[in-house]
């Protein structure tokens, strides 16, 4: 059974983000679990060193420790993270559990409206000690009217790429924990996807980065 803590870096209710990763959470494959955080608004400030933390930054640290990767999706504000995820991210540094921790992100927007985040949100990672999986970082943009009711996403392209992700990011940690992955995919990034420079001529996209529902 793969784990997958979904953390998302909005605390705004009906939030795209959010629900994109509670679609994901519904939609998971047999043989994963992904469960999505909902602790971020109640996380107490950040004090470095804090021998004795609160209870909630006990839980979340627990949480991310028993996972066996992270999926995170966040708004940019202000042309960087939300303070309150990288509040949530100082936690995590400061305990070590980003440590060599798989991590991936999923962008809900159009390109340029989250570049400051995802850069920052990359620094993050790297401050940590976290392995980003490129490989299982997708953007699929969404419109807010793709929401139902009940909070979830009823693109069926989100669908389609979700299990595309979550499936590179099991392929991704259990080639990594065999062999170390090709230089072009540990370096390549995806919008919506990147093939690779010697891939076939007239190869085929996945339906979801061809827009096709």
């Amino acid at each position: 059974m793969t784990r997958v803590l979904l953390i998302s870096g909005s605390t705004r209710d009906g939030s795209l983000h959010t629900a994109a990763l509670r679609t994901a959470a519904r939609h998971a494959a047999a043989g994963i679990t992904a469960d999505l955080y909902d602790g971020l608004s109640g996380l107490p400030a950040f004090v470095p060193g804090e021998p004795n933390p609160p209870a909630a930054v006990t839980e979340l640290r627990h949480r991310v420790t028993q996972a066996d990767a992270l999926l995170v999706s966040t708004p940019e504000y202000a042309g960087s993270l939300p303070g309150s995820l990288k509040n949530l991210f100082d936690w995590l540094v400061d305990g070590g559990e980003l440590s060599r921790k798989p991590v991936a992100w999923l962008s809900v927007v159009a390109p340029g409206r989250d570049d400051g985040a995802r850069a920052s949100l990359e620094s993050v990672f790297e401050h940590g000690g976290a392995r980003l999986l490129r490989p299982a970082c997708v953007r699929i943009p969404l419109e807010m009217a793709a929401v139902d009711p009940g909070g979830l996403v009823t693109d069926t392209r989100l669908h389609v790429a979700l299990q595309d992700m979550v499936g590179a990011l099991v392929r991704s940690l259990s080639e990594r924990a065999s062999a170390p992955q090709p230089s072009w995919q540990a370096h390549s990034s995806v919008y919506p996807v990147v093939q690779r420079q010697d891939a076939p001529r007239g190869a085929q996209l996945p339906p979801w980065a061809r827009g096709v529902s």
